[in-house]
C-alpha cells in the first residue's frame, strides 16, 4: 500500500501552522487572489513565503490552491503572480481551468499539477485525458462512489495519484460548480465568492399572493431544502485506502484554528492506527467523538457507498451545532512551576472545567483553580479577547496546545 497522506485546510498562517504540527502531511492554501475561498483569510505573498519554510522544516508539503475558472481580465494578473510566486518552492499546484493549466506550465515547468474537484472528474477516460495534459493526482468529483473509484484506479497510470474528500461541508451543486450565488446575489461561486445560498431558509410564494410564505415542508421555521449535511468519513479509511486513495483531504479553509487543529488530530490519530496495522484495524470511537466536539452539521457518508437520499440533507435548520468553546491556547509553559501562559479565544472563569490537548496527545480534563493576569494578579474570569493570563497547569503541556470547554447547559446550535 502507497503511504497515505492527510491533507488539511490552512486558510491564513496560524491555521497553516496549526495543520502541520497537529499532524498534516500536507496543506493547502489560497493566496489572495485566484482561489475558491475567497472569504477565507488566505495568505499574502510574505506569508506563504513563512508558512513554506514552516512546513517545508517540519517535513510536510504545501499545496497553492489556483482553483478559478478565469475570464480574460484574471489572465494578466495570474501570469504577473506566477512570475511572483514560483521560487517559493510551492510543492503542488490545485487547479482547475485548462487555460490556467497552461499558464503555470508556460510559468513552472516542471510544476505538479493536482485537479482539482471543481474540474469533476468522474471517470477513467477524462483522468487519462488529464495525465496526458501533465496532471499527476486527481482530486475527485464528490459523486463518486467507492465502487466507482476502485474501478478508476484500475484503469488509469499507476503513478497517477488520487485525492478525496473525506470531512467537511459539502456543496449541493455538482462538485461545486454552482450559479446560485451569482444569480441571487451576483456573487460568483466559480470565482472564489460564494454566499452559501444552499444554507438559506426558502419557503414557497404563489406569484398572486405576495408576502403570504407557504413551508415547503409542514415546519413553522420553514425548510432549507439546499442544506446538506457535513462530509465525514473517519470511520471509513480502511475502505477508501482499500478502494486506491492515498490523500485524504479535509474540507475547511474558512473554519477556526479550532476546528483544524481537532480535525487534523482525530483523522491524524486514525490513519496511523490503519497503517500500523490494516489488518487488525478497527474505527476507533473516541476518534469521531472528538469531531463531535468542533463547529459541524449532521453528519453523512455522501456519495461513497450510494447516492445521497432525503437523509442527507437537514431540512429543519442551517445552523451548526457547537458543543464546545475554544477557549484558550497554551503561548508558553514553565515546566517546573506547572504554570502556563495562555491566550484566552472566549471566556472562561475560575471553577469552569476544561479540556486541554496538544499535537499527539489526547486530552485531559482539569478545573480552572485560578488565574492571574500579566501583572500577577488574580482575575476571577478572562471575559477580553485573546487576553494573556496565567494558570497551573494539571498535567505538562506545551506551546500551541489548546483549552476548550463543554457548553454545559447552553443552545449548542447556531447559525453559520
Amino acid at each position: 500500500m502507497k503511504k497515505l497522506e492527510l491533507l488539511s485546510p490552512a486558510g491564513d498562517l496560524e491555521k497553516l501552522k496549526t495543520a502541520v504540527l497537529y499532524g498534516a502531511d500536507a496543506v493547502y492554501f489560497g493566496g489572495e487572489s485566484f482561489s475558491l475561498r475567497a472569504g477565507a483569510g488566505n495568505l499574502s505573498e510574505s506569508e506563504m513565503r513563512e508558512g513554506i519554510a514552516f512546513a517545508h522544516e517540519r517535513g510536510c508539503k504545501c499545496h497553492l490552491a489556483l482553483n478559478i475558472y478565469a475570464h480574460n481580465e484574471d489572465i494578466a494578473p495570474l501570469e504577473e503572480y506566477l512570475d511572483r510566486i514560483k521560487d517559493m518552492g510551492i510543492d503542488a499546484f490545485i487547479v482547475s481551468d485548462p487555460g490556467v493549466i497552461s499558464i503555470l506550465r508556460d510559468k513552472i515547468p516542471g510544476a505538479e499539477i493536482h485537479l482539482s474537484t471543481q474540474a469533476n472528474m468522474t471517470n477513467y477516460r477524462t483522468a487519462r485525458f488529464w495525465y496526458d495534459q501533465g496532471v499527476r493526482r486527481i482530486v475527485m468529483a464528490r459523486e463518486l462512489t467507492l465502487k466507482e473509484i476502485r474501478e478508476l484506479r484500475d484503469n488509469i497510470p499507476e503513478e497517477m495519484e488520487l485525492e478525496a474528500f473525506v470531512h467537511g461541508a459539502m456543496c449541493i451543486s455538482y462538485s461545486g460548480r454552482c450559479l446560485l450565488s451569482n444569480f441571487m446575489i451576483e456573487r460568483d461561486a466559480n470565482r472564489g465568492m460564494c454566499a452559501h445560498p444552499c444554507r438559506w431558509k426558502y419557503s414557497l410564494v404563489e406569484e398572486k399572493r405576495p408576502g403570504e410564505y407557504y413551508p415547503v415542508e409542514e415546519d413553522d421555521r420553514g425548510t432549507y431544502i439546499l442544506n446538506s449535511r457535513d462530509l465525514c468519513m473517519i470511520d471509513h479509511i480502511k475502505e477508501l485506502a482499500e478502494a486506491g486513495v492515498t490523500s485524504f483531504k479535509i474540507e475547511g479553509r474558512m473554519k477556526s484554528m479550532f476546528y483544524v487543529a481537532t480535525v487534523t488530530a482525530a483523522y491524524r490519530k486514525t490513519i496511523d492506527s490503519f497503517t500500523a496495522d490494516p489488518e487488525k484495524y478497527r474505527p476507533d470511537p473516541a476518534c469521531l467523538a472528538e469531531l463531535r466536539k468542533v463547529s459541524h452539521r449532521e453528519f453523512t457518508t455522501g456519495f461513497y457507498f450510494d447516492k445521497p437520499t432525503n437523509k442527507d440533507q437537514n431540512y429543519q435548520t442551517s445552523a451548526y451545532t457547537r458543543e464546545y468553546s475554544f477557549v484558550g491556547k497554551v503561548l508558553d509553559y514553565d515546566k517546573e512551576t506547572g504554570i502556563a501562559l495562555i491566550e484566552q479565544r472566549n471566556k472562561m472563569s475560575v471553577g469552569d472545567e476544561i479540556e486541554v490537548f496538544g499535537p499527539g496527545r489526547d486530552f485531559f480534563k482539569q478545573v480552572i483553580s485560578g488565574m492571574k493576569d500579566e501583572e500577577g494578579q488574580d482575575i476571577q474570569a478572562a471575559p477580553h479577547p485573546q487576553q494573556k493570563l496565567y494558570m497551573k497547569m494539571d498535567a505538562p503541556v506545551e506551546k500551541d496546545f489548546i483549552l476548550r470547554k463543554e457548553k454545559k447547559g447552553e443552545n449548542t446550535e447556531d447559525g453559520n
